[in-house]
């Protein structure tokens, strides 16, 4: 798993090589933004797969249209309050530009500028294995099939443990 550091809503530190071994879904949020209603179905998402090994992390961004200008402290009781939402939340972080984080300059250099994220809430799924598995724009609901089969691919089957081997 890349060894990506992001700094917690809560200021603590979150490693992605902590997951190392399970899924990781990375995706740029706001507050205000038109697809702000995808806080529910990543909460739902983490709800249904977290027992299995998935790990979401949602990354606040105020990188397009300003959309997320509150604190640390606002963001979180506005998820909480109005989504429910328990997954990992980071600070606001940049995802775009030369002040991006290091993490959204690896997606760009893995795959090539197309793939950084163009506005908020781009999905990226790291594999367990840490290489870049899928990324998906705004548009894709995180229950998408597509997303959903992406995200299986690298769970145990259901009823196993954490960590157990995926089969495929």
């Amino acid at each position: 798993m890349p060894d990506f550091q992001f700094r917690r809503i809560d200021g603590e530190d979150l490693c992605l090589s902590d997951f190392g071994g399970q899924p990781v879904l990375v995706v740029n949020t706001a507050s205000g933004c038109r697809f702000t209603f995808q806080y529910a179905e990543l909460q739902a998402l983490w709800q249904q797969y977290r027992d299995r090994g998935l790990i979401v992390v949602g990354v606040p961004c105020n990188d397009f249209g300003g959309q997320e200008p509150g604190t640390e402290t606002e963001i979180q009781d506005f998820c909480k309050a109005r989504f429910g939402v328990d997954f990992p939340l980071c600070a606001k972080h940049c995802v775009v530009g030369d002040q991006a984080h290091a993490f959204y300059r690896w997606v760009a250099a893995e795959s090539g500028d197309a793939a950084a994220p163009k506005w908020n809430f781009h999905k990226y799924l790291v594999a367990p294995d840490g290489s870049l598995a899928g990324a998906w724009p705004p548009e894709v609901s995180v229950l998408d099939d597509d997303v959903t089969v992406a995200i299986q691919r690298y769970l145990p089957p259901q009823g196993a443990q954490a960590g157990a081997p995926a089969t495929a």
